[in-house]
């Protein structure tokens, strides 16, 4: 069986994902999908989100793949459910890691970062309901974060600006877990590290999906082939070139990808 990753988000967020899926398996094939042209997810309804994502993963399974991977907690929230139901290959979500934040708080105040939709989503409601315990959990929404990291921008004064001013509160309570409810924020991490005081924790969940990923695989008898590592085949829905400049951009920023081929833009 020709095993392929299909990983789709609304930008550039998800390749946090997929450097952590090539990184732990770097043979296996993957497929990126970064619905650009609907980029951004926070701000639209469930619906439209649980739409788009129906379509994007039926793409990617046209294309060869043998598992979807929902790099985008939005659609996490919007469309999980559908797409477990609707699709017949295993599909891999995103949740903020609001359960290890927690568990690893030693103030037992943590604070979670995360757009609009996500925010206002019954999922992160329910996260936090089955895990705060005694902790205290502060969710903040972030709306236009994620337009900055999505045009390559994460380092600059616009960002430094926008997480001091969201952060100051939750630090001046205490807060020494720092939950990332969206992927694009994974690239925000050393501009977050140096911002925050020492002993602060930045945890996102990139890594964990990545984990997941292989080992439900392992679990349908999906197999990693052996072999060189492969290129991470890129598309965009919108403008493949602002893609790749964004790629360079955070290339540029240090930002750690894995080898990518950007390819024709799909509709």
């Amino acid at each position: 069986m020709q095993v392929r990753a299909g990983i789709f988000d609304s930008g550039v967020g998800g390749l946090t994902v997929a450097e952590a899926l090539h990184r732990l398996a770097p043979s296996l094939p993957i497929s990126y999908l970064a619905d650009t042209a609907f980029f951004p997810y926070g701000n639209r309804t469930a619906e439209e989100v649980s739409g788009r994502a129906l379509v994007l993963a039926q793409t990617l399974i046209a294309g060869g793949a043998t598992v979807i991977v929902v790099a985008c907690n939005t659609a996490s929230s919007a469309a999980l459910d559908r797409l477990r139901a609707e699709l017949a290959v295993p599909v891999v979500g995103m949740e903020p890691p609001v359960k290890p934040a927690v568990e690893r708080s030693r103030s037992r105040t943590v604070a979670v970062l995360a757009t609009t939709g996500t925010v206002s989503g019954a999922r992160l409601a329910r996260l936090t309901e089955q895990h705060s315990g005694d902790a205290t959990v502060i969710t903040i929404a972030m709306p236009g974060l994620a337009d900055l990291v999505e045009a390559g921008e994460t380092a600059s004064e616009r960002v430094h600006t926008m997480l001091s001013d969201a952060l100051r509160e939750p630090v001046a309570r205490g807060v020494d877990e720092v939950a990332l409810g969206c992927t694009h924020y994974g690239f925000l991490r050393p501009t977050l590290t140096a911002l925050l005081p020492a002993g602060v924790e930045v945890l996102d969940a990139a890594e964990p999906v990545a984990r997941r990923v292989l080992a439900v695989m392992a679990e349908v008898g999906q197999d990693v082939p052996p072999g060189p590592p492969q290129e991470v085949l890129c598309y965009a829905t919108g403008d493949a070139g602002l893609f790749e400049a964004t790629i360079q951009r955070l290339r540029d920023g240090g930002a750690a990808l894995p080898p990518l081929r950007v390819l024709r833009p799909v509709a």
